[in-house]
């Protein structure tokens, strides 16, 4: 199923029960993404990212930045990044999606995929660090990419297809109940840079 539509409503929730996810679609005009997307490829601290997975040490294709209001310590995949303070593109860029959602944020997580043979694999972003029904914010530039989600004790799977300058919101139960992914595909050969809002607690 793909929840893509020329007619966006943000009040509708893409998932069908267990949780809650909105899609903007386009908060950026195709102009601004771009834009966004070439300062940040050349500004932003971008370094592999790294898994420990049942004791074996990973290092992805894919690379990823972190940074915050603090120098937060974010820990997932069994590893731990210290968050940079923000550059001034990103909090324009943080104002506009808290704008957007109603909801404020204190650091972000972003992921550089330089092409279609990298993406994410099936996970939730249900670290302790984020508590309990967090809500993360998704700004995406650059190449169109699909991003699914599948229920983890039904197995009911969505898909919504991600624009360049949109957001999207995952909030509620979402963590807790769902999966989400970023599949690999042959056909985009451009970057996605992805930005991922969210809200550390201590």
């Amino acid at each position: 199923m793909d929840l893509f539509s020329a007619d966006i409503d943000i009040r509708t929730n893409l998932l069908p029960y267990d949780g809650e996810v909105n899609y903007y679609g386009p908060i950026l005009n195709l102009n601004q993404a771009n834009f966004y997307l070439d300062a940040f490829l050349s500004t932003i601290a971008w370094k592999n990212d790294e898994a420990i997975i049942f004791g074996k040490h990973f290092i992805t294709k894919r690379k990823a930045a972190w940074y915050g209001d603090e120098n937060y310590a974010y820990t997932y995949s069994n590893t731990t990044k210290q968050a940079l303070i923000w550059t001034p593109q990103l909090l324009e860029l943080k104002a506009l999606v808290e704008q957007h959602s109603n909801h404020q944020f204190n650091s972000c997580l972003l992921n550089l995929y330089h092409d279609g043979n990298e993406g994410m694999a099936w996970h939730s972003d249900d670290e302790k660090s984020l508590g309990q029904n967090t809500t993360i914010a998704s700004l995406s530039l650059g190449a169109e990419r699909k991003f699914a989600f599948k229920h983890k004790i039904s197995k009911y799977t969505t898909a919504v297809i991600l624009q360049a300058g949109s957001l999207l919101v995952m909030k509620g139960a979402t963590q807790t109940n769902w999966l989400h992914a970023l599949p690999k595909t042959t056909k985009v050969k451009q970057p996605r840079i992805n930005l991922t809002f969210r809200t550390i607690s201590y």
